[in-house]
């Protein structure tokens, strides 16, 4: 298994930045950067352990279905997920620690295969690393970006 981990300050406080992690409306905002289209099928109530929500993204120009399955959630505290997108299996989990100056210490974790199957062959470790290390960098700058912009302008 790979895993990639990495955190960043945001000028947030922790309950600004969860709200970005768990609506799907937040979420569809601020993942566009990645190719999120949005939520097809999200509960009122997500994320709960047990559920099953289905994002569109287009990759490439090519429509595609991140599968997300919550595992487990302490609201204000962390979000582990269950991940898949085509054969790109992983488990995602977030961190938010509160800092001193009223600020969010985000973290991103993700665990993944060492090799992926696609069409004509597989990902390598180095080039699934490389994806893993890409999505979560791009993560945590969008969701710092989206809860550090002006709110006077939402």
């Amino acid at each position: 298994m790979i895993t990639v981990a990495m955190s960043c300050a945001i000028r947030a406080e922790p309950l600004r930045v969860w709200h970005a992690l768990t609506d799907p409306h937040e979420v569809a905002a601020w993942d566009a950067v990645n190719g999120n289209e949005g939520a097809l099928d999200a509960p009122p109530d997500y994320p709960k352990p047990g559920q099953h929500v289905r994002w569109r993204y287009r990759q490439g120009g090519v429509p595609t279905i991140l599968h997300d399955r919550p595992i487990e959630v302490v609201p204000g505290d962390h979000l582990r997920s269950l991940i898949e997108l085509g054969q790109l299996r992983f488990y995602e989990t977030y961190t938010l620690l509160k800092e001193s100056e009223g600020g969010t210490r985000l973290g991103l974790r993700i665990i993944a295969q060492n090799v992926v199957p696609v069409v004509g062959g597989v990902l390598d470790r180095f080039e699934v690393r490389r994806l893993v290390t890409h999505m979560v960098n791009s993560s945590l700058e969008a969701i710092r970006s989206w809860c550090e912009r002006d709110r006077s302008d939402v």
